[in-house]
């Protein structure tokens, strides 16, 4: 499948590098077609990897990612044209998170409504699936770095596309009993949200190594 994947962040590398390993093609994508730290993916990456703009990665994606730092989020998907997202599943790692008073940062949008409704509000003919938010970059892709059973969450309002998520969250190594479905794309407000508990839990465990897990 050919996937693009926005941001050059931690996240972004991550997520694009797995999804390489998998065989999957796969675009980064980013503010200048030349930016630096894409290009140093690309050279480690392989030939099923390349670069290009935000623009040029939503377009050459079948699949979109969006890992980009959650205040820039709606500019980067709003620098491709919308008939490149129409149609496609949007995946949405971001999160709004607000360092405008230092650290701990707080949430720009929350309660009544959140960024990946905010994203789909946006680009109505994406479909918007909210996942992987609530776990660190390596634990994303290698859930078998935290042990024992712990669980990851899907949101959205496409049931097509939510499942074709899970399938690529099942590849990533999450078991199918831990990809919890909270329903329509409004439950990102508690799974955004999440992250004010997920970071102070990192300082107190001083690892970015640990997730929840639903007791059933």
């Amino acid at each position: 499948m050919k996937i693009g994947v926005l941001g050059t962040g931690m996240v972004g590398k991550t997520i694009a590098r797995k999804l390489v390993g998998l065989g999957h093609e796969v675009m980064m994508g980013s503010r200048t077609a030349d930016h630096e730290g894409a290009a140093e993916w690309v050279a480690s990456a392989g030939e099923r990897a390349s670069q290009g703009t935000f623009a040029d990665a939503a377009a050459f994606g079948q699949f979109v990612f969006n890992c980009t730092a959650g205040a820039a989020s709606i500019d980067a998907l709003g620098s491709a044209r919308a008939e490149d997202l129409a149609g496609k599943t949007l995946v949405d790692v971001a999160n709004p998170l607000d360092f405008s008073q230092g650290m701990p940062p707080s949430l720009f949008v929350c309660n009544t409504d959140s960024l990946a409704e905010q994203i789909q509000r946006a680009f109505p003919e994406a479909r918007v699936v909210k996942t992987l938010n609530t776990v660190n970059h390596e634990v994303m892709v290698d859930p078998a770095r935290v042990p024992g059973g712990h669980d990851v969450f899907v949101c959205g309002n496409d049931e097509a596309a939510k499942a074709q998520v899970v399938e690529l969250l099942r590849s990533f190594g999450w078991p199918a009993e831990h990809i919890v479905d909270l329903g329509d794309i409004t439950a990102a407000r508690g799974t955004e949200a999440h992250l004010l508990l997920w970071l102070r839990l990192r300082g107190t465990l001083g690892t970015g190594h640990f997730n929840v897990g639903v007791v059933r």
